[in-house]
């Protein structure tokens, strides 16, 4: 008898989306207001979700984008992140999974992962490597390409001139790095017994 497919749907800031079956749900915010971008690594500018045919639901937090090819990833000791899950639809979290950044006594960064669903011990490792996260289960932390696509400059002459003027060859975000926060959860142990997930992301300090 096969599993009925789960219903997975991801909030984020400003944006609320579900979708039915196997598939992803995004959630964009790249122009925050000026406290916000003041605080880059605090800076949240998407977050991903999708399920997969192995049992396994994969979360992408990507924070401080703009990031030019070549400098280094930006983590911060004072910056906590939460990937919230709601599986009983009350919109309160009944899991949460905490990452936090640190240095080791070489200056070295590492990242923790606390809360995974069904894994009791925290998950450790250093950035920019592929963590064992328990489970069959892995997880990241460290630059990526940022994957959004966008014509800003587009947004800003249509929004001066009244007139469509977006280029599909255009893309503000090319030739940039994100920092990526990056982990695989059981989908059984995140969902409680239940056929509908949520997800959102926040940061803390």
């Amino acid at each position: 008898m096969r599993k009925p497919k789960r219903l997975l749907a991801v909030v984020g800031i400003g944006f609320l989306a579900s979708v039915i079956g196997v598939g992803v749900v995004t959630a964009a915010d790249h122009l925050d207001a000026p406290a916000t971008k003041a605080d880059h690594a605090a800076d949240i500018t998407d977050f991903y979700a999708w399920h997969k045919d192995d049992g396994k639901i994969v979360v992408v937090l990507n924070y401080a984008g703009l990031t030019e090819v070549g400098q280094p990833g930006l983590y911060d000791s004072s910056v906590v992140y939460g990937v919230h899950i709601d599986n009983n639809g009350d919109n309160t979290p009944d899991e949460n999974v905490w990452i936090r950044f640190g240095q080791n006594s070489m200056g070295e960064w590492g990242v923790q992962f606390t809360g995974l669903p069904g894994v009791a011990e925290p998950v450790v490792g250093a950035v920019g490597e592929t963590i064992d996260a328990g489970l069959g289960t892995r997880a990241y932390a460290g630059l990526r390409d940022d994957p959004f696509f966008f014509d800003l400059q587009g947004l800003t002459d249509t929004l001066m001139t009244g007139t469509l003027s977006f280029d599909n060859t255009r893309d503000t975000f090319a030739m940039t790095n994100v920092n990526s926060i990056i982990f695989e959860m059981s989908t059984d142990a995140a969902a409680g017994g239940s056929n509908t997930v949520k997800l959102w992301s926040s940061t803390r300090k």
